[in-house]
C-alpha cells in the first residue's frame, strides 16, 4: 500500500501548488472611487441614460461624432482621435455598460441592440438629431445596428475592424468557419465562455493575460506600453466589470438584424491587415454589402488601428469628412492600401 501513499502525497503536493498558484493570481475588485480618481479627466461626466450612469467625454464643438469602443476596451481607446478631431467637431466617447468607468448594468443589458439603443437615448438626451458614427470591433457592430435602425440620423459611418458582417450565403453550411468567425478568433473569448475557467476569472485575473491579449490585438506588439496594459487591466478590475463581461459573453447569439440596404450614408471602412480577431475578409465582406464604401487597409496594424496608428488613421478619417489638415505629423503612412 506504500505506492498508494506515495501517489496520495504527490497529488496533495500538486493540489498545494495549484492552490498557491491560484492564490498568487487572486485579484480583488478595484472600487469605483479608485478607478475614477485615476482615469477621470476634466471632460469626463456621468450622464443618466435609461437608468445607467454612463461615463461620457465630450470635447469640441460642431457636428457631433460618437466614438464606440470594442469588447474589453473603454473610451480611452479614442483618446488621441478625440484630441485631433475636437478642433473641428463635437466628439463624444462613452464607456458601454460593463466597461470602463460606467461599470455594470443591474438589468444586464449588454447586447448589441441594448448598446445601440443606449447611444440613441444618449443622443436624445444631448438633443442631437444628426451625428456621425465611428465604431471599432463590437462598437462597429453597434454603429451598424444604430445606423440600420435610424438611418435618417446618421451622417456618416466609420467602421474600424468592425463586427456585424454576416457570413456569405454560400458558407452558411460551413459550421466550423462560422463558429470561428463568431468567436472573434481570440482565445480570451473562449476562456471567458468556459463554465469553469470563467468562474476563475472573477477572482483570478492575472495581469499577464491582458498583456498577451494586447499583443494579439496590436499588429506591432512593441507598441504595447506598460501604461496601456495597466489601463486595460485596471478598468477590467473595476468593481462589477468582470461579472458583467461574463454575463455579456454568455448572452445567446442573436440573428443579425442589420438591414444593410438602409445604410446609404457615406461609409469609410478601416482594417488592420494583421487583425487576428476579426480577419480582413470580414472588412471586404462589409464593403460588398455597402456599395460605395471605401475600404482602407493599414498593413502594419492589428485590431485597433485608431489606437495603434492614431495619426495615420485620423488623417484618413479627416479627409473622408472633408477636412483638410496641413500638419506633417498627420500625413498618411505609406503603409496603407486602398480598395475601391
Amino acid at each position: 500500500m506504500s505506492w498508494i501513499k506515495r501517489i496520495g502525497k504527490v497529488l496533495g503536493f500538486l493540489l498545494l501548488l495549484m492552490a498557491l498558484f491560484l492564490g498568487s493570481m487572486y485579484r480583488r475588485d478595484i472600487s469605483p472611487e479608485q478607478v475614477n480618481t485615476k482615469y477621470l479627466t476634466p471632460e469626463s461626466q456621468f450622464i443618466d441614460v435609461a437608468g445607467i450612469r454612463v461615463h461620457v467625454r465630450i470635447r469640441g464643438e460642431g457636428e457631433p461624432i460618437f466614438f464606440l469602443h470594442g469588447s474589453f476596451a473603454s473610451l480611452h481607446t479614442w483618446d488621441q482621435w478625440q484630441q485631433e478631431l475636437s478642433p473641428y467637431y463635437q466628439t463624444i466617447s462613452l464607456d458601454f455598460p460593463g466597461h470602463g468607468l460606467t461599470g455594470p448594468d443591474s438589468l444586464k443589458r449588454y447586447g448589441t441592440m441594448d448598446y445601440s439603443q443606449l447611444v440613441h437615448a444618449l443622443a436624445q438626451k444631448l438633443n442631437l438629431t444628426k451625428y456621425h458614427l465611428a465604431g471599432n470591433s463590437m462598437g462597429g457592430g453597434v454603429a451598424l445596428q444604430l445606423a440600420s435602425d435610424y438611418p435618417e440620423q446618421v451622417l456618416s459611418l466609420n467602421l474600424i475592424d468592425a463586427a456585424g458582417a454576416p457570413a456569405p450565403e454560400r458558407r452558411k453550411k460551413d459550421s466550423t468557419t462560422q463558429k470561428k468567425t463568431s468567436a472573434g478568433g481570440a482565445w480570451i473569448f473562449q476562456v471567458a465562455r468556459h463554465p469553469v475557467f470563467s468562474k476563475l476569472l472573477l477572482s483570478c485575473t492575472p495581469k499577464f493575460l491582458f498583456a498577451l491579449q494586447l499583443k494579439e490585438v496590436y499588429g506591432d506588439d512593441t507598441k504595447v506600453t506598460a501604461e496601456v496594459s495597466t489601463r486595460y487591466y485596471e478598468l477590467m478590475l473595476r468593481e462589477g466589470n468582470r461579472q458583467a463581461t461574463l454575463d455579456r459573453l454568455s448572452l445567446p447569439r442573436s440573428n443579425n438584424s442589420i438591414q444593410f440596404e438602409r445604410l446609404k450614408m457615406p461609409t469609410l471602412i478601416f482594417w488592420g491587415a494583421k487583425d487576428t480577431w476579426i480577419p480582413l475578409s470580414q472588412g471586404q465582406r462589409l464593403q460588398q454589402l455597402l456599395p460605395g464604401a471605401n475600404l482602407v487597409v493599414f498593413d502594419t496594424a492589428g485590431h485597433v488601428p485608431m489606437e495603434e496608428l492614431p495619426t495615420e488613421t485620423v488623417a484618413e478619417y479627416l479627409s473622408f469628412l472633408g477636412v483638410e489638415v496641413r500638419k506633417n505629423y498627420l500625413q498618411p503612412s505609406k503603409q496603407v492600401a486602398y480598395a475601391n
